[in-house]
């Protein structure tokens, strides 16, 4: 599956802390979640397509805003690089900071291809 395939790319520069949506209570830092906010479905008047399209955004958190900075430039490089993905970025990162936890954000979304 394609979450599989998300978590085996980015997985390596946050020790694992990756989560679909909502990082649970505990998690540790830095952490990366992610969200599908939409994509380009492929239609076809006969049969299905073998490749799919979502749009992923990627969070990056940590207890530093420089931290944060340099895991997004990071996850965006092993994104784009990965064969398996195909992600196309859409656009720079955007800076965030959530009051309750202290933590610093980074945003940043693509679109992904994948096989499902």
């Amino acid at each position: 599956m394609v979450e599989d395939d998300i978590r085996a790319v980015l997985g390596p520069l946050v020790e694992d802390e990756v989560y679909p949506g909502v990082a649970p209570d505990g998690a540790g830092q830095p952490r990366i979640t992610y969200h599908w906010v939409g994509g380009k479905p492929l239609n076809f008047l006969a049969g299905v397509p073998d490749l799919r399209n979502g749009r992923l955004q990627v969070d990056v958190w940590a207890l530093l805003d420089q931290d944060a900075a340099r895991i997004i430039r990071q996850a965006e490089d092993a994104l784009r690089l990965s064969p398996v993905l195909r992600a196309v970025t859409e656009g720079g990162a955007l800076s965030d900071h959530e009051p309750d936890t202290k933590l610093y954000a980074r945003k940043q979304t693509f679109s992904v291809w994948f096989k499902d």
